[in-house]
């Protein structure tokens, strides 16, 4: 008859708690493996199959332990070891197949199929293994729901193992896998019948195995779990402590870097893979003008303006990849105000251990202010280039205008009085001044001419020309003036200022076609020491008088404003402009100690304001005793020489200018002595030729026309001499007295200068009373 088994409640509840334990040893083990390498997963896979393994085995005899058979039960040796050791390879396997990276579902249900049936297998394995006193019978159906829960809970059990979960989740993950296993036992045990009797005592072969031996095993597997629990404990410890520590440690350096990275003194940034912002310094934003949160996630050429952001898209970032760094790529970055600024950037390319791009790090140089200065200083070597030939071309212009009106001149004198000849010759003369004022205004530009700086009334000096101004642009424009009391005088000469607003007014007028003002102002500025000890835009430090014109005209663009200075250049129509009107303007207030400033938009007019130094006002001394009219001699009245005996030597290597001036001087009945270089003119003097007056060239081969004069002087002290020449400016080893005639000159300039010259000089010495006592 079949007897009823039944369980101890105490131990049936101890091989639960064994179950989970073993499952959340097994399962803490388990999620160090995907993490490991080597020898070390290898040991981390090992030892959880050991636990998981071994502890469902140590579950199953607790549980046979706890049944109450009513037969004395023996175990083979043998086939027990054998069950403990199906449990411990076929979990095993079970963790390497599920341990693979990306595993799909499919092998995962399969790799859980496979354990469900090992545990089984494991479970009447050690069925088979045990030994009495009569038979058992297992019942089909119970067997089958027992493989189902073994497999459930095994697919369960290595979903469990390697995935990422929190403490709260892995101890509910091993209770309900500690369940399932136990489940599992006690479902297949409910199916088992124990049939007493004789006759059925199975033979021992590899040794009995009784309840004391398998409570010390059971003990020595629990025993494994403990202690690898206690070792998972103490790794844990102590890798929680050594994380903590390189957290802590990480989190430092981190902060450090940041606040290293975002005040450092350099506009700094780095890049993603993908090339957007990841961090920048305070000093890029400061140069940008970005707060943080408008500037990080975003791609850098957001920031650039599409030129450089096509470069960088199509040159440099390629470069950047394929070599790991560039250097020195020049970019133009917008500010948030729109401003764009020429930076140059550099950049190193860090990456992983495969050799994938991880961040870019990136430092930008500002180079605007410098890019400013190397155009402002192409700027000025191209206009002293220009000047420099402007000159030496005014120069040899000037030669040939004195031969034309020389030689018209004369035959203006001696040809036929017929009105229609007289015109003719009017007009020739009246075109070659109209050449020489062209000159006059390249030499402004080229800050080669004569100025006579004084110190001037510019209001007055304006209210003075009113009528000149407005009979040279006509009744359609309106002229205001705007002078404010008490304005300083300005040092500046005044027949250069008066022509220099005569060019501006007349520009005006043509940029008003339909008609418009004119505001003609002026106020007083200060230009300040800047930190490099100069003063701003290019003006020494000081006070300085700031004269305005100011139109309602068509004004200028960017490009034609960046133009309007330069000589020959004009935006008139062919024959209507010569293009130095602005230039002359700009060597006036240059070559005075100031300069021309320019503003305009197109469409609303243009404003040219010239600076010009302030004459400071100086102390009055107080005025000496005034001598008695008895004690200073009058002067002696001019002395007027006949022309007839005024003997002239001409130096000129020119031969057209030397006969010009010579036929110029016997018209004048002078008595003309040439002489074609310096050499020959001390030759001729050395000769004994009764000379009063020398007229020589400055510009000549072999000896120049000042060379000349030095010798004269320390030779013949007495023999005056006059430098004619074209150039405006004299060497700096030229008299400050010497008589000096301009080219061209007129045949009236040329009588003015000889007589001028032979004068004889009045006594300058004064006799003053003497000093009372």
């Amino acid at each position: 008859m079949d007897h009823v088994a039944t369980h101890d409640p105490g131990l049936v509840t101890l091989s639960v708690l064994i179950a989970i334990a073993a499952s959340f040893t097994a399962l803490d083990l388990a999620g160090r493996i995907p993490v490991a390498s080597g020898l070390a997963r290898v040991g981390w896979l090992a030892l959880a199959a050991v636990v998981l393994g071994g502890g469902i085995w140590a579950m199953h005899f607790v549980g046979m332990l706890a049944l109450n058979a009513g037969l004395a039960i023996h175990y083979d040796l043998e086939l027990t070891a054998l069950s403990l050791l199906i449990a411990v390879v076929a979990t095993g396997l079970a963790l390497i197949a599920a341990s693979q990276p990306r595993i799909p579902i499919a092998r995962l249900v399969l790799a859980g199929m496979f354990m469900g049936l090992a545990i089984v297998g494991m479970h009447y394995t050690g069925m088979a293994a045990m030994r009495m006193t009569g038979a058992i019978a297992n019942d089909f159906l119970y067997a089958g729901a027992a493989v189902i829960v073994a497999v459930s809970a095994s697919i369960a059990a290595l979903w469990l193992a390697f995935r990422h979960h929190s403490l709260a989740e892995r101890v509910a993950g091993a209770v309900a896998l500690g369940l399932g296993i136990a489940g599992m036992h006690y479902v297949a045990m409910a199916g088992v019948s124990f049939l007493p009797g004789e006759g059925h005592v199975v033979a021992v072969r590899g040794g009995a195995f009784d309840n004391a031996h398998l409570v010390i095993a059971v003990a020595a597997v629990s025993f494994t779990i403990c202690a690898a629990a206690l070792l998972a404990a103490i790794y844990d410890r102590r890798f929680m402590l050594l994380a903590q520590r390189e957290t802590a440690m990480w989190r430092e350096g981190e902060e450090r870097y940041r606040n290293l990275y975002r005040r450092t003194p350099l506009p700094l940034h780095s890049l993603g893979a993908d090339g957007r912002i990841e961090q920048v310094s305070d000093r890029w934003l400061e140069l940008l003008g970005y707060a943080r949160e408008e500037v990080v996630g975003r791609p850098l050429t957001d920031f650039m303006s599409p030129e450089s952001a096509r470069q960088r898209h199509e040159e440099h970032w390629p470069r950047l990849l394929g070599t790991g760094e560039l250097r020195e790529a020049e970019y133009q970055l917008v500010t948030k105000e729109g401003r764009r600024l020429d930076c140059v950037l550099s950049a190193v390319a860090e990456r992983d251990a495969q050799g994938t791009l991880v961040k870019t790090l990136c430092g930008l140089i500002d180079i605007t202010d410098r890019r400013q200065a190397e155009e402002a200083l192409r700027q000025a070597q191209k206009l002293e280039a220009v000047g420099q030939l402007t000159g030496g071309i005014a120069h040899d212009f000037n030669n040939l205008l004195a031969v034309i009106m020389g030689n018209l001149e004369l035959v203006r004198k001696r040809a036929p009085d017929e009105p229609r000849l007289q015109t003719l010759i009017d007009n020739t003369l009246q075109a070659a001044q109209r050449g020489a004022a062209l000159t006059q205004r390249m030499l402004a530009f080229a800050r080669r001419q004569d100025l006579k700086p004084e110190p001037v009334d510019v209001p007055e000096l304006v209210l003075g020309m009113a009528d000149l101004l407005r009979r040279s642009i006509g009744p359609s424009v309106r002229i205001e003036t705007r002078f404010p009391l008490g304005l300083p005088k300005a040092r500046v000469d005044a027949n250069q200022l008066e022509l220099a607003l005569l060019n501006l007014a007349v520009n005006a007028r043509d940029a008003m076609p339909e008609g418009g003002a004119i505001v003609i102002s002026a106020h007083e500025a200060e230009v300040a020491v800047t930190d490099e000890g100069d003063g701003a835009n290019g003006l020494k430090p000081g006070r300085y008088f700031c004269l305005s014109l100011s139109d309602t005209g068509s004004g200028m663009d960017e490009a034609t404003l960046a133009h309007a200075a330069e000589p020959f250049f004009t935006t008139k129509g062919v024959g209507k402009g010569t293009g130095l009107g602005l230039a002359m303007v700009h060597g006036l207030a240059a070559q005075s100690g100031g300069k021309l400033a320019l503003a305009s938009r197109l469409g609303e007019g243009t404003t040219a304001t010239i600076h010009l130094p302030i004459v400071e006002p100086v102390a009055v001394a107080s005025p000496a005793p005034a001598a008695s009219p008895e004690a200073v001699p009058p002067l002696p009245p001019p002395i007027e020489p006949e022309p007839g005996a005024v003997r002239v030597l001409v130096v000129d290597d020119d031969p057209l200018v030397l006969s010009a001036t010579a036929a110029m001087l016997e018209d004048l009945d002078f008595a003309v002595t040439e002489a074609s270089s310096g050499a020959e003119a001390l030759k001729t003097l050395e000769n004994g030729a009764g000379i009063d007056v020398v007229l020589t060239d400055q510009a000549m081969p072999g000896m120049t026309g000042i060379q000349l004069a030095a010798i004269i002087l320390e030779r013949w002290p007495s023999l005056p001499v006059i430098l004619g020449t074209g150039y405006a400016e004299l060497p700096a080893e030229a008299r400050p007295d010497m008589v000096r005639l301009g080219k061209p000159f007129s045949r009236d300039m040329l009588q003015r200068a000889i007589l001028g010259a032979t004068r004889p000089r009045a006594d300058n010495v004064v006799t003053f009373p003497p000093r009372s006592a």
